[in-house]
């Protein structure tokens, strides 16, 4: 009996782990938030949204809340865009109303389609620079934003070769 009751708390707390492994929205970074919104099937669109401390972040899944995370980002977060004759420059937050039509403040904000194309931006977090221009590798992760107008010019040169 004691051997019975040993094997089905083992078997439980394995079968838990197991379960928490496959949740991939509790291991969510910004190194793979990207791929985890492509990644969800059947969605014309995916969207990671944000408001006011960025303490709390929705999943947005063809416009509609799917899911919420806890402490993703926090409001130290920096967006910005490129522009071959300017370099990066941050990009404004977008508006958002909510369902009383009152406006609400956005901390950030991430949308793909269903073909897995985003917003080319940066993405500043932790003295991290997260490169969201790339499709058929992983998110690029560079330590300066030098770093990523070294390679952001490297693209264009190889480009224009």
């Amino acid at each position: 009996m004691i051997v019975i009751m040993i094997i089905g708390v083992i078997y439980t707390l394995a079968i838990t782990n197991f379960a928490k492994l496959s949740d991939k929205s509790s291991m969510l970074t910004l190194s793979n938030f990207k791929e985890y919104l492509i990644g969800i099937p059947h969605a014309k669109s995916a969207k990671i949204f944000c408001l006011d401390d960025c303490s709390q972040c929705d999943i947005l899944v063809d416009g509609n809340k799917t899911k919420t995370i806890e402490n993703f980002l926090d409001d130290s977060v920096r967006v910005y865009g490129y522009d071959f004759s300017y370099g990066f420059m941050e990009v404004q937050k977008e508006v958002y109303f909510n369902i009383d039509n009152v406006e609400e403040n956005v901390c950030f904000s991430y949308e793909v389609d269903k073909n897995g194309v985003g917003n080319q931006v940066l993405i500043e977090f932790k003295d991290k620079f997260y490169d969201m221009s790339t499709y058929f590798t992983k998110t690029p992760i560079y330590d300066s934003m030098q770093d990523a107008v070294e390679a952001r010019e490297a693209l264009v040169r190889e480009v224009m070769k």
